[in-house]
């Protein structure tokens, strides 16, 4: 069957057409996307505007058409933290709902953590052993670690890196003083997780997942997307604090001419590498591998795996 994922993001709606069926790996048909940037659009007091629900609005028909022309027979919309953070995010589902028909699932962090987990698990199989998965979104931070499909411990954190460059780094290029202070705010945070997940032992392979490490892997020197998914990446801490220097020097043009980075998201690498140096560095990580499959593709597995039980 033809199943498509309604992925309403902090930085992106992103509309993922599979084929798909239970015991089978999904097989992307279809993407559609458009930058919408929910996280920076919250006002003063932490709601989104009229402005964002409009335009929201418009780009959820404009998937629903493309979902439509595709032969979708089924459609799975979720949104994630800008929506689930947002302190009309009641009024957002009604208006979503009126307007489009379209009944969107809010995640909760550890969901989208257990989900994006579980689409780690069955890319790597059970031959990865206990795994480490770690996930940078425009909103948050997703960090889960188990033996299964379902991960022993799984947390989020208010650390994408959208709502992180928009609260920490107005210049462009930052100011040092403003690095830093973003710097030691990652650190504080993540620093209070890691016990919750060393008690459990060390990891046998640590992943990474989300276009902030992909595009940082690419900077590091792995292969570029066109060379398909099956190619491994990987991403060592070693290239990475070399990088973030650099990054934190450059304005956000500078950064959009790097090899692998889009123009719609260079402004807020810099705060994404943040993340994940801190995340590499508390966790004593010194590779990571980059998993192809995310939070969709655990939405889809999700949803697979209801059908073939009943």
């Amino acid at each position: 069957m033809r199943l498509g994922v309604l992925d309403v993001g902090s930085n992106t709606v992103h509309l993922l057409v599979v084929d798909a069926h239970p015991g089978a790996c999904p097989l992307p048909a279809h993407s559609h996307k458009a930058e919408l940037r929910l996280a920076q659009l919250l006002d003063g007091d932490g709601a989104i505007g009229s402005a964002g629900v409009e335009r929201l609005v418009s780009v959820i028909q404009d998937a629903l058409t493309a979902a439509e022309d595709k032969g979708v027979e089924d459609l799975l919309p979720f949104a994630t933290s800008a929506v689930r953070d947002a302190v009309n995010a009641d009024e957002v589902l009604d208006r979503v709902r009126q307007e489009t028909g379209v009944e969107l699932q809010v995640l909760t962090g550890e969901e989208e953590a257990r989900l994006t987990f579980l689409a780690a698990r069955r890319w790597f199989g059970w031959s990865a052993g206990k795994l480490l998965v770690v996930d940078i979104g425009g909103g948050s931070l997703e960090i889960a670690y188990g033996m299964d499909e379902e991960p022993d411990a799984a947390v989020s954190l208010p650390l994408g890196a959208g709502r992180l460059t928009a609260a920490w780094l107005p210049g462009d290029p930052p100011a040092p003083d403003d690095v830093r202070a973003l710097r030691r705010h990652v650190r504080t945070e993540i620093a209070r997780t890691v016990g919750d997940f060393s008690r459990l032992g060390a990891p046998d392979h640590v992943v990474a997942t989300s276009k902030t490490f992909k595009q940082l892997a690419r900077l590091a020197g792995a292969a570029r997307s066109a060379e398909g998914p099956y190619v491994q990446r990987e991403l060592k801490r070693e290239s990475l604090e070399n990088w973030v220097p650099r990054l934190s020097g450059m304005t956000a043009a500078e950064r959009a001419e790097l090899p692998g980075v889009s123009e719609a998201r260079a402004g807020q690498l810099l705060a994404g590498a943040l993340v994940a140096e801190a995340a590499m560095d508390l966790f004593g990580v010194e590779r990571l591998e980059i998993c192809p499959w995310a939070l969709r593709e655990g939405v889809i597995l999700r949803r697979l795996d209801h059908m073939d039980q009943g």
